[in-house]
C-alpha cells in the first residue's frame, strides 16, 4: 500500500491508480494535459519518499531532479510532496 502526504491530507492509493489519479480524487487541485510524461503540467515537487521513485518508460517533459510527474510515476511506500503549481 502506498501512503501519500501533501500539505492537504494524508490518503492511500487504490491498487494500479496513478499519484495523479489519486489526487485528483482525494480533490487536490492538480494541471495536467497528456497524462503519459510528454507535457510536465503536472509535476509536482518530491520532499520525501521511503522507496526510490520509478517511471514505466523514460518521461519527455524536462523535470528537475526534487520533481516527479504523478500521471506517469511509480510510487511505493510512503510519499510526501508539495502540490502546489511549480512556477517557472
Amino acid at each position: 500500500m502506498t501512503w501519500v502526504k501533501t500539505s492537504k491530507k494524508k490518503f492511500y492509493l487504490h491498487d494500479d491508480e496513478s499519484l495523479l489519479d489519486g489526487l485528483l480524487r482525494t480533490g487536490h487541485d492538480i494541471e495536467y494535459q497528456c497524462r503519459e510524461g510528454y507535457c510536465g503540467s503536472c509535476r509536482v515537487r518530491c520532499i520525501t519518499n521511503s522507496h526510490p521513485v520509478e517511471y514505466p518508460f523514460p518521461p519527455l517533459a524536462m523535470i528537475e531532479e526534487d520533481e516527479i510527474l504523478p500521471c506517469c510515476c511509480r510510487v511505493q511506500g510512503v510519499i510526501h510532496i508539495n502540490h502546489e503549481p511549480i512556477i517557472t
